[in-house]
């Protein structure tokens, strides 16, 4: 059995999972995430605790086992918690600033760079270098991050760049080095 999959998730305090079919609404503090399941597994409430089952044995539906238990999961700790990804913005004059439902990055090019912000998603900026992407839905926060990330990727030369906090550049010589 999937070690992931056999995992039971215990729900926090104030969070419902609602199961329809194969529709399953988790409502939480934050507010609701819902998703469409594969006709594969099953999902089970029983007190305070949600499991997911599969219907057979075969490679692909033990893959789906823990992939949706981790989706469950995730959308349990997204109602009750939220996710939240945090972008350091390195370079001389780089900065962002949260404006409204959008943020604007002055990042090296000629124009600033505004990104509005999706529905469930929030900016904000604790000081000009450093940006926070938040939200209940863990896929959505993970791809604005990037796709803000992507605007200007940090370089290995100089390390200037949009680099999530936890993120390691590794840096590479210049030619400073080269014999004639």
């Amino acid at each position: 059995m999937s070690r992931v999959g056999k995992q039971p998730i215990v729900l926090p305090k104030g969070v419902d999972v609602a199961v329809d079919g194969q529709t399953v609404t988790v409502k939480g503090p934050k507010g609701t995430l819902t998703r469409t399941f594969h006709d594969r597994v099953t999902v089970q409430v029983a007190d305070g605790i949600a499991t997911v089952e599969r219907a057979g044995d075969d490679r692909q539906t033990r893959a789906l086992h823990g992939l949706f238990r981790s989706l469950l999961a995730n959308m349990v700790t997204g109602v009750s918690e939220g996710f939240r990804k945090e972008l350091s913005i390195v370079g001389v004059g780089y900065r962002a600033a949260v404006q409204g439902r959008a943020v604007e990055l002055q990042v090296g090019y000629s124009h600033p760079v505004k990104i509005e912000a999706p529905e469930g998603i929030d900016f904000e900026a604790p000081n000009p270098t450093h940006l926070v992407v938040s939200g209940i839905d863990k896929e959505l926060v993970g791809q604005v991050a990037a796709n803000i990330r992507k605007v200007r990727p940090p370089e290995p030369y100089k390390g200037k760049g949009i680099r999530y906090a936890d993120e390691h550049v590794r840096r590479k010589a210049g030619k400073a080095g080269v014999a004639r």
